[in-house]
């Protein structure tokens, strides 16, 4: 194809790009946004480079493969797409300047809204990786997805920079019939238990990742996360991996975070104050130049604290590192690098100074939590948890808490009549640190909630 080939050696004319993998760089700005239609004017990229931010990160929708009617989407025109991109005079001085880093959203991945079915995701994510200048033996090269993460600057003031794959292994997003009012097919929730935006490993990555210290945590995700009312995609359509993604922030004890979305054509700021143990910040900024150019009436979102509706937009987090408790101040800027909204946070807020918030796991129907089995003193239930601390000489007592005596205390009776078959020979190694399900009846005792067995069968371990 000579268009693509004249395309390539442009792009390969241009200065080469600033270095993004410099750990002991001190970040203090950093600039963020999606939604970049390389057929159409970015004076943005103009803007962001005037407010001379340390580190880009892209959100996805970095260009758009699939926009050409009648255009089969190829690896070819992938790659075609990415270079007009890289022509774009604003975008190259930026390049040259800027170190970027980025994950893809579902139209520089090849296909509107498309998953884990995608045809051309390998050789999708080869053309992403080149277009970012990835070193040939970065693990991006050979694993399945786009994920990365990284963390600048020395303890005391690392930014670690998460970047989520929503696309390579997402499970099927069903949408309603098309409404002729709202001209819209809205996306329907997929309850399956199998269904997953993260798929297993990337599941795994993040959970080690969020394990590693720093004091910012920048969440790069291509769609939202916080707000959950519109009808289109966002990380409330799987409702349970939302549920996991918050579950596993507090587990990890994740101080810090701040998710970073694109996708919406529109700039906000949501808030959800019950996710954590702390305020959880989900800054969309999407439109680099895919913004509505007149007034638009915001989407639904209940939960959100500021918004810029219509305009090409970026983001920018500034971080004031000086003093005991530093500052992060993150703003949403319209293509002439002004300021429309914002927030400003100290990291000490954003480590909570209490209790996380613990979400309901999801279990099978039927199966209670403790503090729901503890609400049906007289009744038969069936309850499941990790077993936090086992007591009892005689009679094992299996206890929700370290402590059995916390006010929240749980405890399942292994009596000395149960203590038969495959638990004859039962003890606290048996069931610390492991899920247990058992069924049987609530009884109190002392005003302590505990359900008592009444065979053996009543009690396995669901998870070793």
């Amino acid at each position: 194809m000579p268009r693509l080939r004249l395309a390539l050696l442009a792009a390969a004319l241009l200065p080469a790009a600033a270095r993004a993998d410099d750990p002991n760089k001190v970040l203090t700005r950093v600039a963020f946004g999606s939604c970049s239609d390389q057929g159409k004017p970015l004076p943005v990229f103009d803007a962001i480079a005037a407010a001379k931010p340390d580190l880009l990160v892209f959100l996805g929708d970095t260009m758009y493969a699939d926009l050409e009617k009648g255009v089969k989407v190829t690896p070819a025109v992938i790659r075609e797409k990415y270079a007009l991109l890289e022509k774009v005079p604003g975008f190259a001085k930026l390049k040259a300047t800027c170190p970027m880093v980025g994950t893809w959203d579902d139209h520089d991945y090849g296909r509107n809204d498309a998953g884990a079915e995608w045809e051309h995701k390998d050789e999708a994510q080869a053309a992403l990786l080149d277009f970012y200048g990835v070193a040939k033996g970065d693990p991006r090269r050979t694993r399945k997805g786009v994920y990365h993460a990284a963390i600048y600057g020395p303890p005391g003031k690392r930014v670690q920079v998460i970047l989520l794959d929503t696309r390579y292994y997402r499970s099927p997003i069903a949408k309603a019939p098309f409404d002729p009012k709202t001209r819209i097919s809205a996306c329907l929730p997929n309850t399956d238990p199998g269904a997953t935006f993260l798929g297993d490993e990337q599941w795994k990555w993040l959970e080690e990742q969020l394990r590693k210290p720093a004091e910012v945590r920048l969440l790069a995700s291509s769609i939202q996360v916080v707000s959950d009312e519109h009808p289109f995609e966002k990380w409330a359509n799987i409702p349970k991996e939302r549920e996991k993604l918050y579950a596993l922030l507090n587990r990890t004890g994740a101080s810090g975070v701040i998710v970073l979305s694109g996708d919406r054509h529109l700039a906000e700021v949501s808030l959800d104050t019950k996710a954590l143990g702390y305020p959880l910040y989900d800054v969309t900024s999407s439109g680099f130049n895919q913004g509505a150019k007149a007034w638009r009436a915001p989407e639904a979102n209940g939960k959100r604290v500021a918004a810029m509706p219509y305009g090409d937009n970026f983001g920018l987090v500034a971080i004031d590192w000086s003093g005991d408790d530093p500052r992060v101040h993150v703003t949403v800027r319209d293509e002439d690098g002004d300021t429309t909204c914002g927030f400003k946070v100290r990291l000490s807020t954003l480590k909570g100074t209490g209790p996380a918030v613990v979400l309901r796991p999801v279990l099978p129907a039927g199966v209670l939590t403790p503090a729901e089995a503890a609400k049906k003193v007289g009744e038969r239930v069936t309850v499941q948890f990790q077993v936090a601390s086992v007591g009892g000489k005689a009679n094992l007592y299996l206890n929700s808490m370290k402590d059995f005596r916390a006010k929240d205390n749980f405890a399942v009776v292994l009596g000395t009549k149960v203590q038969a078959g495959k638990w004859e020979k039962a003890g606290p190694d048996t069931f610390t640190g492991k899920t247990v399900r058992a069924t049987g009846t609530v009884r109190l005792n002392k005003d302590a909630p505990q359900l008592e067995l009444a065979d053996p069968k009543d009690l396995e371990v669901i998870e070793k």
